[in-house]
């Protein structure tokens, strides 16, 4: 488990280094295979030794090495939050006996890193990003089942990830201002890899999704002085509620259970 993790930590800082470009040119329509990284202020190309995730950054002291203008400490945390992610979801499926499951969890956390940080700027969920992953993760759970034989996690993944869409596609319909049409489409990937754990996982993430969205906005409207109309990005809040189920579906689950005496 050990190799496996530490493999997947260091495979995070590169698919994190890739996500920065992703979040920077795919809301504005720019290619993410060229032209080169470049520094933002001077456009000299980024040297590929000053490339290397989390060590790039910390060796040019958080400034460009032509300009010397400062570089976004967010580039760094991007690569650190994704290689922890996989570091943390490679732990987690080893523990559940579902490593053939780590590619299509690992598609998922890197696109919800992307997505998070995208829509948190732009308040937009691209399709470009969000469609391929439904299609991408149900095909490597596919995959997955196959090698491991879990057909039925399959089918409850595929069943809570149209329960979720019919969900959120019944919100919108209901309350067009409280979430976007981005959301209702992120929404069946959520239901898919938390569907693929347990039905408690799904309920679980769902449920954390809106309540870290209650708390985060009532504090929002608190510091700043704002109405119950201060504009969220909600997109966030339901890809961190969905990564937390993964790993404390159960115990959540269970301090729900206490309280209410169920």
């Amino acid at each position: 488990m050990a190799l496996l993790v530490g493999w997947s930590a260091i495979f995070g800082l590169v698919v994190g280094s890739f996500l920065n470009v992703v979040i920077y040119r795919v809301p504005a329509g720019l290619s993410i295979a060229s032209p080169p990284s470049a520094c933002p202020n001077c456009k000299a190309l980024i040297k590929t030794r000053h490339n290397v995730p989390l060590l790039g950054w910390l060796a040019l002291r958080g400034r460009c090495a032509s300009c010397r203008s400062a570089i976004s400490v967010r580039y760094p945390l991007v690569e650190l939050a994704t290689g922890t992610l996989f570091a943390a979801i490679a732990w987690r499926l080893s523990d559940l006996d579902l490593t053939s499951a780590l590619p299509a969890f690992a598609w998922f956390t890197a696109a919800g890193v992307a997505l998070a940080m995208i829509d948190l700027d732009v308040r937009r969920l691209p399709n470009v990003i969000v469609l391929p992953t439904i299609v991408v993760v149900a095909v490597l759970l596919a995959v997955a089942s196959a090698i491991n034989g879990h057909w039925w996690a399959l089918a409850r993944s595929g069943i809570s990830g149209a329960t979720l869409f019919a969900i959120f596609f019944a919100l919108i319909l209901a309350y067009p201002r409280g979430i976007g049409f981005g959301d209702v489409k992120l929404a069946p990937a959520i239901g898919l890899v938390l569907g693929y754990l347990s039905w408690e996982a799904v309920v679980v993430g769902a449920f954390l999704g809106f309540l870290l969205g209650a708390l985060v906005g009532v504090v929002v409207i608190a510091a700043q002085g704002g109405s119950r109309k201060t504009a969220l990005p909600f997109g966030p809040f339901m890809i961190a509620g969905a990564l937390i189920a993964i790993f404390a579906a159960h115990p959540l689950a269970d301090v729900y259970r206490h309280a209410f005496g169920q």
